[in-house]
């Protein structure tokens, strides 16, 4: 049986088109290169002092134990981030001896070390962050959970991926002394061992069926691309809530942040004549003058982020220009979804796709429809506040694994931060719901799984694409 090891102190570890209404003023062009770079500069705030991160009293969130820190990816304890390391190091293959849906708790995490490790990898732990030598310190500073598909953790716990990987290496050398299990990421997004189940729903098997579904079938309850990760807080309830108070650094930091987002309407028309029949081309200039809206007002939240003094601004457009998609995918699905999913959706119904454009729509228009409506639904499920949805786009934006930047590990504190600050809030506010903040954390790697995905479907696809999407998570949450 494992030991865990606790020690004294926690560490860290396109214009108007016709039968649109036109806006009071015409929008500023839209960015180019650089992202704004200039008007990034204009703003000279004096300096903001924030106090240092408090992980003291923070639960762990694979057996609710007192946490010590982010541990490869997640906040959790001395105990199992030890027994995660240990696990992933030595290979290890476990066995349940009850039905794989053992409570994890501070007293009974020991008892089943199977579905302890099954519990850290449905939590997020990041197995590519532990040194493959088995010495202190993590391989890359990602921080937040990492969202890995049911087959791959099936694979880790049968030890079938640990053969795969001795397997590679005995066949093609390392030379390099570094597996494909430790290796960071290349790029800010998901990595191919990342995504999920490449298998097709049922409902969404052949084009006719999709077309069906537009047209005005319910949404399926069920969809195969969706992360097993979304349900594990059914089978994993943490430690009962307790009667708490919110630290006041964390009031005064939410604060700030809420009042550096523009939350009023967005103010492109998106109102239509009755009986215009919209084109594909009208519908494409308005789906990017709503894009350029949503940019420039992200140019103006950093310019407002209480830390805006912290970062040069090479940093500042650098993850801009990495993370702008996932920011506007964000605010989408949360602040300015009754505008989205209520007036662009009026609209895009009055859209009608011909045949070759239904028939030439790609398989990757398709995954991204049915992960955007299973995430919208998720959103109108969580109603995410204000205060959440403005600590969630910080921990987002503040994304040091980015390359090109000069303040990788100032990055990392501020991402720690926020973090903390979210879990502060969260367990604050929702005491009946313990498992909202990972819920809340578990959204963000799918945000920048889709936005990473959509750069992919061709321009002239995207009218059909909203218009599917928009249409469907309106026309269930109606039934609702």
């Amino acid at each position: 049986m494992e030991r865990d090891e606790r020690p004294p102190s926690g560490g860290g570890g396109g214009g108007g088109s016709a039968g649109f209404l036109e806006p009071p003023a015409a929008l500023p062009p839209p960015p180019r290169n650089g992202f704004c770079q200039d008007e990034l500069a204009e703003l000279d705030p004096s300096t903001i002092s924030v106090p240092d991160d408090r992980a003291e009293q923070r639960t762990c969130l694979i057996c609710g134990d007192r946490a010590t820190g982010l541990h490869y990816g997640i906040i959790s304890c001395e105990g199992c981030k030890g027994f995660f390391k240990r696990s992933i190091c030595n290979k290890r293959v476990y066995r349940c001896s009850r039905d794989k849906n053992c409570v994890m708790s501070r007293k009974q995490r020991n008892r089943c070390q199977y579905c302890r490790l099954l519990k850290c990898l449905q939590m997020g732990m990041n197995r590519k962050a532990i040194r493959e030598d088995g010495m202190p310190g993590g391989r890359n500073k990602s921080i937040g959970p990492v969202q890995i598909s049911e087959e791959e953790i099936e694979r880790i716990m049968s030890g079938q991926e640990f053969e795969e990987e001795a397997s590679h290496w005995s066949n093609h050398g390392d030379s390099d002394h570094s597996s494909p299990g430790n290796r960071a990421s290349e790029s800010n997004q998901p990595s191919p061992g990342s995504t999920l189940s490449s298998s097709r729903s049922v409902e969404l098997n052949g084009f006719m069926a999709f077309r069906d579904q537009y047209m005005g079938m319910s949404v399926p309850p069920h969809y195969q691309y969706i992360p097993h990760l979304f349900s594990y807080s059914a089978h994993s309830p943490l430690l009962p809530p307790q009667a708490r108070s919110l630290d006041p650094q964390s009031y005064s930091l939410i604060h700030q942040l809420v009042s550096a987002e523009d939350l009023e309407p967005l103010g492109t028309p998106m109102l239509i004549e009755d009986g215009y029949a919209v084109t594909q081309a009208e519908l494409f200039a308005l789906l990017c003058r709503l894009a350029d809206e949503l940019l420039f007002r992200q140019i103006a939240w950093i310019k407002k982020l209480p830390f805006f003094c912290e970062l040069s601004i090479k940093d500042y457009t650098c993850l801009l220009s990495s993370t702008w998609q996932e920011l506007i995918l964000l605010s989408s699905l949360t602040v300015y979804s009754k505008q989205i999913f209520g007036e662009l959706a009026d609209v895009t119904a009055k859209y009608s796709p011909s045949d070759e454009e239904l028939h030439r729509f790609s398989d990757e228009g398709m995954e991204v429809i049915e992960r955007l409506i299973y995430l919208y639904h998720k959103f109108h499920q969580l109603k995410v506040s204000n205060e959440e949805y403005a600590c969630m786009k910080a921990i987002n934006f503040l994304n040091q694994d980015i390359r090109g930047l000069t303040s990788a590990s100032q990055l990392e504190q501020l991402n720690k931060r926020y973090w903390y600050i979210c879990q502060d809030f969260t367990e604050y506010k929702y005491t009946h719901q313990p498992n909202r903040f990972p819920d809340l954390m578990m959204c963000l790697p799918e945000i920048r799984y889709i936005a990473g995905k959509m750069v992919n479907v061709p321009l002239e696809q995207l009218p059909l694409l909203f218009k599917v999407v928009l249409h469907s998570c309106k026309t269930s949450v109606g039934k609702e």
